[in-house]
C-alpha cells in the first residue's frame, strides 16, 4: 500500500475533502482542484476555491445573515456594517472602507486615465468602466431582466431597471418627502428646494439647474436646428417644436383637433 494510502485513512466528511487531502500529499507541484484542474501555490487558497463548487459557505455575518467562502470576503463585509473608514484621502478628506477604493479615487484628482480603449482610444481611470465601454462597441448586454426580458450592457443598469417593476424609489428628498428610484433624480429635485442654478451660459450667462436645459437654450445663439421634418424639411431647434409641426402634415390629428373645437361650440342637447 502507497504512502499516501497509508496517511489517508484519516476519516473525512466527504469523498472531495479524501480527494483534497491526496492532492497536497502527494507533493508534485502546487495543488489543483480535481473538479476543474485549477492550480494553486497555497493550500489555503484551493480550499476556498473549493467551496465555488459545493457552495459550501464558511463564514457567515451575524448581523445580516449574509455568508462568504473566504474569511477576507467576510472581514471586508464587516467592516460595512461597522462603516469602518480607515483610508482618508489626503486630499479632499473623503474616506473608504477598502484601499483599492482609494487607490481608484485618487485618479480624480491626478485625472490619470491608464485604461485606453483599442477601438476609439478613449481613456479610463477604471478598467471596469472600460470594460463597460467595450460592450458600446460590441454590442454586447449580458445582464437581462427576469420580469420583461429586456437587456443591458452594465449591471448597474440593470439595478435601476428594475425599480420599475417593483416600483421601489430608496431615494427620498428630507425637505418634501417625494421619493426617487435614482439619487441622480433626487439630487436634481433638491435644486427646486435650494433654488441653486449650477449651469450657466458662458455667451450671456443666463443659469439653470440641468445641464440639459443649458444645452437647449445654446440653441438660441448658435442657431443650430438640429430637428428637421421628414415631410417638408423644415428645421427646428426643439424637438417639441417639431413635434407640434407635424400636426400639419397629419390629417387626422387635425379632424380630431376640429370636431373637439367644433364640440365646445355646440350646446348640449338636454333630455
Amino acid at each position: 500500500m502507497s504512502q499516501v494510502s497509508d496517511v489517508s485513512k484519516k476519516t473525512f466528511n466527504s469523498s472531495l475533502n479524501l480527494k483534497r487531502q491526496n492532492t497536497t500529499q502527494t507533493g508534485e507541484g502546487p495543488p489543483s482542484g480535481e473538479i476543474c484542474e485549477k492550480p494553486f501555490i497555497q493550500k489555503g487558497d484551493l480550499n476556498v476555491h473549493y467551496r465555488s463548487h459545493t457552495k459550501e459557505m464558511a463564514y457567515s455575518c451575524e448581523v445580516c445573515g449574509k455568508t462568504f467562502t473566504s474569511k477576507s470576503s467576510f472581514v471586508t463585509y464587516e467592516k460595512i456594517h461597522r462603516n469602518e473608514r480607515n483610508y482618508v484621502c489626503e486630499i479632499c478628506n473623503k474616506a473608504f472602507i477598502l484601499k483599492h477604493h482609494l487607490d481608484v479615487h485618487h485618479l480624480i484628482h491626478t485625472q490619470e486615465k491608464p485604461h485606453v480603449c483599442v477601438i476609439c482610444n478613449k481613456a479610463f481611470s477604471q478598467k471596469i468602466t472600460l470594460t463597460d465601454h467595450y460592450r458600446v462597441h460590441t454590442k454586447e448586454r449580458p445582464y437581462s431582466c427576469d420580469v420583461c426580458d429586456k437587456a443591458f450592457s452594465r449591471k448597474s443598469i440593470l439595478t435601476l431597471h428594475y425599480r420599475i417593476h417593483t416600483k421601489e424609489r430608496p431615494h427620498s428628498c428630507e425637505v418634501c418627502g417625494k421619493a426617487y428610484s435614482q439619487k441622480s433624480n433626487l439630487n436634481r429635485h433638491y435644486l427646486m428646494h435650494t433654488k441653486e442654478k449650477p449651469h450657466s451660459c458662458e455667451v450671456c450667462g443666463k443659469a439653470y439647474s440641468r445641464k440639459s436645459n443649458l444645452n437647449r437654450h445654446y440653441l438660441t445663439h448658435t442657431k443650430e436646428k438640429l430637428h428637421s421634418c421628414e415631410v417638408c424639411g423644415k428645421a427646428y431647434s426643439r424637438k417639441s417644436n417639431l413635434n407640434r409641426h407635424y400636426l400639419t402634415h397629419t390629417k387626422v390629428v387635425l379632424c380630431v383637433s376640429l370636431m373637439r373645437r367644433v364640440a365646445k361650440r355646440s350646446p348640449r342637447r338636454r333630455i
